[in-house]
């Protein structure tokens, strides 16, 4: 009896050990309390991810996450994951299942150009500002199919929210967007023939424009400009240029409305040679519908809105008030 008793306590004494052994690896909490970064590369081996996050301080042995594979089934997804909070083992081995992977927002609005994505990739925190314009200018093969004489990919970056990993390379960002582009112009029906033009006109509606009800209504005033052989005027254009050249300050200046850019719609009839932005959707459509009108002019109202005119005379008694109205 007394060795039955001994046999009894000793296996009650390991399933004791075993359960706290179980506990403080796989139940209880442990990790970082701050943010703490781990890459993961693909074909890791689950024993080397194991110790990858013990020496990273996410995992108190390391074993764990053989023992839940074995347990659970599943595939470790490879890539960067942020640990900012202690969690049981059981939370990170889901994760790294799931590939909750850590990745960067990145956000681009309608209308925003070259100058301003490069701007937003750097604040971001997603790399240099210049060297996203410099592979943005360089990898014009990414819309050959769109654009074979493209000088940049303005225009086919098309405005979404991306989500990038840190490391993501600018090639890779621009890729992204620009597939984006392709799958949005196939829902229009746009083909490669008509895209250069389109494009180029949706950019400048998407900056001249506000509301979207009236971007095909300018668009047929622009189309109305173009058959008539008069030039565009549109500032937003102007501005394109300075940007261009390095000199835009703020302020559109007389001389910028007599550069010789070919970007200056003031001073060169029809369109200028490219994209000024990256038009949303509604701009797209609006160049690809433009609307039958008989207007010849617009301006923009103090709301934002904008103000039509079938003769000149018109159109200079709305640019009056619109001055009048935003003194």
């Amino acid at each position: 009896m007394r060795g039955l008793l001994r046999l009894l306590k000793t296996i009650f004494v390991l399933a004791v050990v075993i359960a706290a052994a179980w506990a403080f690896f796989f139940v209880l909490p442990y990790g970082p309390s701050s943010a703490t970064f781990v890459d993961i590369a693909p074909g890791t081996g689950t024993m080397s991810i194991g110790r990858q996050l013990k020496d990273a301080g996410v995992l108190r042995g390391g074993f764990e996450l053989e023992a839940l594979k074995l347990a659970r089934g599943g595939t470790l997804k490879a890539g960067e994951y942020r640990f900012d909070h202690p969690a049981t083992a059981r939370e990170v081995y889901d994760r790294l299942r799931r590939g909750d992977v850590y990745t960067v927002s990145l956000v681009i609005p309608e209308g925003f150009n070259i100058f301003d994505i490069a701007a937003a990739v750097q604040a971001a925190g997603l790399g240099s500002g210049a060297r996203f314009l410099d592979a943005e200018r360089r990898d014009t093969e990414l819309i050959a199919g769109w654009s074979p004489q493209a000088t940049s990919l303005e225009g086919f970056l098309f405005p979404d929210t991306y989500r990038f990993s840190r490391h993501a390379t600018p090639e890779e960002m621009l890729a992204a967007m620009v597939k984006q582009f392709t799958l949005e112009a196939a829902k229009l029906r746009m083909t490669p023939e008509d895209a250069e033009r389109t494009v180029t006109m949706a950019s400048l509606i998407e900056r001249e424009v506000h509301v979207d009800a009236e971007r095909a209504v300018v668009a047929g005033v622009f189309e109305n400009r173009l058959r008539a052989g008069m030039p565009l005027q549109t500032d937003p254009s102007v501005i394109y240029a300075s940007l261009l050249n390095g000199t835009w300050g703020g302020t559109i200046h007389e001389s910028e409305l007599h550069s010789d850019s070919p970007y200056n719609t003031y001073a060169h009839a029809g369109l200028p040679p490219g994209p000024i932005c990256n038009p949303g959707v509604a701009s797209l459509e609006a160049a690809l519908h433009p609307a039958a009108t008989d207007y010849m002019y617009f301006v923009a109202n103090p709301d934002g809105s904008t103000r039509f005119a079938k003769e000149l005379a018109e159109h200079n008694a709305n640019v009056a008030a619109y001055r009048s109205g935003t003194k």
